[in-house]
């Protein structure tokens, strides 16, 4: 699963610098997703250990990261919807690039959920 979160914020750093550059650099909280990916990277390399504790927690930082980052971004995967309806928005970049992190970060945290039950079964 460590490896799956560098994948995961790897995603969105590239995600993130893409969406500074492709709107003209002038908008800093299009690199927000950058520091989510930087906070993944570095939690999945730290989980890469084979101490099961240390593995364990963190991977539960990491999951409360991506949880986090789901939470603050869940918003957009309405407003999208409502954007490709026609409804017009000031920043319509901005709310394609929250709800990619946002749908990211839902397929990441479920990813960690389903990998967590498997654990805790087979432990049992």
């Amino acid at each position: 699963m460590a490896k799956i979160t560098v994948l995961f914020g790897i995603l969105l750093i590239i995600l993130g610098g893409a969406s500074f550059v492709l709107t003209g650099s002038k908008f800093p909280t299009s690199l927000i997703p950058v520091a989510f990916g930087i906070l993944l990277v570095t939690f999945g390399v730290m989980a890469e250990t084979p101490v099961t504790k240390r593995r364990m927690l963190f991977m539960h930082i990491a999951v409360t990261v991506g949880l986090l980052g789901f939470l603050g971004t869940a918003q957009s995967l309405f407003q999208v919807v409502q954007l490709f309806k026609g409804k017009l928005f000031p920043y319509p970049a901005a709310i394609e690039e929250k709800a990619a992190m946002s749908a990211l970060m839902l397929i990441y945290v479920l990813l960690c959920v389903r990998s967590f039950i498997t654990a805790r079964r087979s432990r049992v």
